[in-house]
């Protein structure tokens, strides 16, 4: 008879441990799950900001709000109140649903100190979409690769590097640009995409390709760094797509 209450006993003890066991890792899961979760409130962009707008003029019209970002997506230099930019201006444009960050605001840039050509070159401007230049992370200062999209003498489409190195001197205003597309049952799609005029410092070879290449096929920027590792070749075709 004892030894059956002593087992009974064992028993209890051993289910009550097993639920707390259950009970604390539960709440550990749910902690974990809530931390991946975490969210800080930082100001975004609700509408776009010029390139040259005031962060002052911008939050008085309404173009910035507090919205909550998951922790893991906070960008460096994201900003949680308006003091540390008060007074500063926006150095690219900066569009719906962006991060507003140190990056991207700074000094109001003198007109006669806003381009300058380097020696021996001159400059050229080109009108790209969004995607075209690298989603707006070409900015003012960058090095890019230029890329020319457009067909052979038998209508053949091909893509082939034209500039390797080239760097950006001027980002002007940015506009909506009407594209349309077709699809292969002949279906025709129209999105307005943001257009920006980009001014390059270039030679003048170099000028005379982008010249020609603006008006006969659509240009794609490369953002470059120190470290990119770029070289000519002959483009590619349909034929070697997969090559």
């Amino acid at each position: 008879m004892n030894r059956r209450r002593i087992f009974l006993v064992v028993a209890v003890v051993v289910a009550l441990v097993g639920t707390a066991l259950v009970f604390l890792y539960v709440r550990g899961a749910d902690q974990r799950a809530e931390s991946c979760f975490e969210t800080v409130e930082v100001l975004r962009a609700v509408q776009p900001i010029e390139q040259g707008e005031s962060i002052d003029e911008a939050a008085a019209a309404g173009k910035i709000a507090m919205q909550p970002i998951v922790s893991d997506y906070l960008q460096a230099g994201y900003q949680t109140s308006l003091d540390a930019l008060a007074g500063q201006f926006a150095s690219a444009a900066i569009y719906p649903g962006e991060q507003i960050v140190t990056a991207k605001f700074g000094a109001a840039v003198e007109a006669e100190s806003a381009l300058q050509i380097p020696d021996g070159q001159v400059a050229v401007s080109v009108n790209l979409t969004d995607p075209a230049r690298v989603a707006g992370f070409v900015t003012l200062g960058s090095e890019v690769a230029v890329y020319f999209n457009g067909t052979t003498a038998d209508e053949a489409p091909y893509s082939r590097l034209m500039v390797e190195r080239v760097s950006v001197i001027g980002v002007g205003s940015t506009t909506p640009t009407q594209t349309t597309t077709t699809s292969a049952e002949g279906e025709a799609t129209t999105e307005a995409l943001p257009s920006t005029l980009l001014t390059l410092a270039l030679d003048q070879d170099d000028a005379e390709k982008m010249m020609y290449a603006q008006g006969n096929g659509e240009l794609a920027f490369a953002l470059l760094t120190d470290k990119s590792r770029i070289n000519p070749g002959p483009g590619i075709t349909a034929a070697d797509l997969f090559e």
